[in-house]
């Protein structure tokens, strides 16, 4: 097996793994959100007691997607230098701003997992809301970059340089809307997102 395929199939293999718990770690918060809303508006136990179900297996799908995703992150580096070299310039404002929501996220589910007897229900429920906003704005930056490998835009090459760097164009590539709310959409749904999701980072770096 040549080193080349052999990268694609270890970060082939790491991002069919990542892809589950990530794309289920997306749509859950918001169920959680509903779910716990309709608990106190109704004063329904039956939402309450469905809605702390659900935040168990949330906080595992979180943990296991921030470390698979960790990974992911590493193997970036060290299985493809030359295509981080050449992009890093160009397409590594979603990354950043991932890891703000990523930590933002982080965060308030700290907030929500202990704050069930120490905040005031209402409070408590309001963590929620940062949880599916972040969480969205994770999945949408990154997969913006995948649709940027895709369509790649908002860079010029002169003489073997890259020149003309503008970072928006690139994460609003011709593929970013497409792609971004297929993911969401496909997530808020517990479905799998689109294989070119997973297949375009794997082809194309």
């Amino acid at each position: 097996m040549s080193d080349l395929l052999a990268a694609r199939a270890q970060m082939g293999t790491s991002l069919a793994f990542h892809i589950i718990f990530a794309s289920l770690g997306v749509g859950l918060p918001l169920l959680l959100c509903i779910a716990e809303g309709l608990a106190l508006w109704r004063k329904d136990s039956g939402w309450m007691t469905l809605t702390r179900r659900w935040t168990k297996a949330f906080a595992l799908l979180f943990a296991i997607g921030a470390v698979s995703g960790t990974i992911l992150s590493f193997e970036i580096g060290l299985l493809w230098p030359t295509y981080t070299k050449f992009s890093g310039s160009i397409i590594g404002l979603p990354f950043a701003l991932e890891g703000f929501a990523f930590f933002l996220e982080a965060i308030f589910l700290g907030l929500y997992l202990y704050g069930w007897e120490r905040l005031s229900p209402r409070a408590h429920w309001l963590c929620s809301f940062p949880l599916w906003i972040s969480g969205g704005a994770s999945a949408w930056f990154i997969v913006s970059a995948n649709s940027w490998m895709n369509t790649p835009t908002g860079f010029q090459i002169t003489h073997g340089q890259v020149t003309g760097i503008n970072p928006l164009q690139a994460i609003l590539n011709p593929s970013t809307p497409y792609e971004t709310t297929h993911m969401l959409l496909r997530s808020t749904r517990g479905g799998a997102p689109y294989p070119h999701t997973v297949a375009g980072v794997g082809t194309r770096l």
